[in-house]
């Protein structure tokens, strides 16, 4: 029965210290760019990989004091900006947060896909970008030619993670990024190559046998002695150079047959992209702040001292804002807290008189239903009052009723005729026509409507007049 294959290397989890020491790089583009522009941004984000958000989908709105607030989360140290306007393609390098930034020109450039397709075997494997690059600066030491690329010195090496010969791991160093200064033409070239190791002394074809997986096709040989004794009939190119071009490995490296003491050569190819980048100039702050250096213009000493006193206005004025501002929002807080406890202290109120009205209604009701149930005593002490109409008569005693009743007989045939008299005369008013004054307009007097007592009764009255028929 067969082992298990034995674990020879172990895999060091890096702590905290080591990833917070890891240069960590955002490549995005400002405002509307090309295709093309674009499918470089893609490029750019290949190259600074593991440390970097390939994925990242960014929108034309976002300003750079959006990647600001989350480089703190995210352990951002670098942001890489390009965006496009007429006059051409720019690149912004700047430090998170505080600064410097670097402005260049991207006078040509070319997408990796372009410089694949120069190649007629292209090297294309993702091992490659699960570690980080090394970076190679090239004619950029040199005290006559200025600050300023030494300030682009700094700034490009701080971007790529320090390595440490003694103690890294040769297979961990896969790709290389090289920046190349161009004394004659002002421009700094970017390179992206990645490393291949191939053996040496021997002809394309032993080489395809060694380091391919798969056997080439030996259709066109009588023998596999002519495939690999065909030295004789190979070019120059076929063969490697000699010992000037391949070093003894000090570690095992990745490949079929790279292992610790063996010579072989190295080479580059080029994966890419290719950048031809001139800087234009070089702010002291974050994509802002005071011009350090200007490629085409000069400022004298007293200029750049107004400019300084100017900028210091500015931010006087900007302090004194932001302070106002939040001065206005405390006052704001305290406003609205003090409402809203008013109107907490008056919904308290209104609950507590609701209790109390509910308590009083409960007692009015309690007291009901202790109340006695014989009527007799409130009657007693009730006052009934009744309409006139329905009022018992006064007893004789109290209006004098005896003597009307004596008299009662005796006048009754004088009321008679005095009444007879009296309805003569109204009919004879009635007959004579009224008097009309010329200034005075005859108004026909309303008819009073007849008052009809709630207690009347239903029947009509009877006629006060005399009937003239007597007995």
């Amino acid at each position: 029965m067969g082992h298990g294959r034995k674990k020879k290397r172990t895999h060091a989890v890096p702590s905290q210290e080591e990833i917070e020491k890891i240069p960590k790089t955002l490549v995005v583009k400002s405002g509307s760019v090309g295709r093309s522009v674009g499918a470089l941004v893609s490029d750019v984000r290949h190259v600074m990989e593991p440390n970097t958000a390939s994925k990242l989908k960014e929108r034309k709105t976002n300003k750079i004091k959006d990647y600001i607030a989350v480089s703190s989360q995210l352990g951002l140290t670098h942001l890489m900006l390009f965006s496009q306007t007429e006059a051409g393609t720019n690149l912004r390098i700047g430090r998170i947060p505080r600064g410097p930034t670097l402005y260049f020109r991207v006078n040509k450039y070319s997408l990796a896909k372009d410089c694949l397709k120069l190649q007629r075997t292209p090297h294309v494997s993702d091992a490659e970008y699960k570690t980080s690059p090394l970076i190679i600066l090239n004619n950029f030491a040199g005290e006559e030619k200025g600050k300023e690329l030494k300030l682009m010195t700094a700034m490009l090496q701080n971007m790529f993670p320090a390595i440490n010969p003694s103690t890294m791991h040769l297979s961990d160093a896969r790709r290389v990024v090289l920046f190349n200064y161009n004394e004659a033409t002002g421009m700094v070239d970017f390179r992206h190559f990645t490393i291949v190791v191939k053996p040496v002394g021997v002809t394309k074809g032993v080489k395809r046998v060694i380091m391919a997986k798969n056997l080439p096709s030996l259709a066109g040989y009588d023998d596999i002695s002519e495939y690999v004794l065909r030295e004789a009939f190979a070019s120059e190119s076929d063969v490697e150079d000699g010992p000037e071009n391949s070093v003894t490995l000090p570690q095992d490296y990745v490949g079929r047959g790279n292992t610790k003491n063996e010579q072989r050569a190295i080479r580059l190819l080029e994966l890419g992209p290719r950048m031809e980048l001139r800087l234009m100039k070089i702010e002291g702050g974050l994509c802002e702040g005071e011009i350090l250096y200007h490629n085409y213009l000069h400022k004298t000493k007293s200029q750049l001292e107004k400019e300084a006193r100017m900028r210091q206005i500015k931010l006087t004025r900007q302090a004194r804002r932001r302070q106002e501002q939040e001065q206005n929002v405390e006052r704001k807080k305290k406003v609205k807290s003090k409402k809203v406890n008013t109107a907490r202290n008056e919904k308290t109120s209104d609950d507590d008189k609701n209790d109390d009205d509910d308590e009083y209604d409960s007692m009015s009701e309690a007291d009901s239903d202790m109340a006695p149930n014989d009527n007799s005593d409130v009657e007693s002490e009730a006052k009934i009052v009744l309409p006139k109409s329905t009022r018992p008569r006064a007893s004789a005693d109290d209006f004098g009723a005896d003597e009307y009743k004596e008299s009662d007989d005796e006048d009754e045939g004088a009321r008679d005729a005095e009444m007879d008299d009296d309805e003569e005369d109204y009919a004879e008013e009635e007959r004579k026509p009224a008097k009309r004054s010329k200034t005075s307009k005859s108004v026909a007097p309303k008819k009073a409507k007849p008052t009809k007592s709630k207690f009347a009764s239903s029947k009509p009255a009877k006629s006060s007049k005399p009937s003239n028929k007597r007995k």
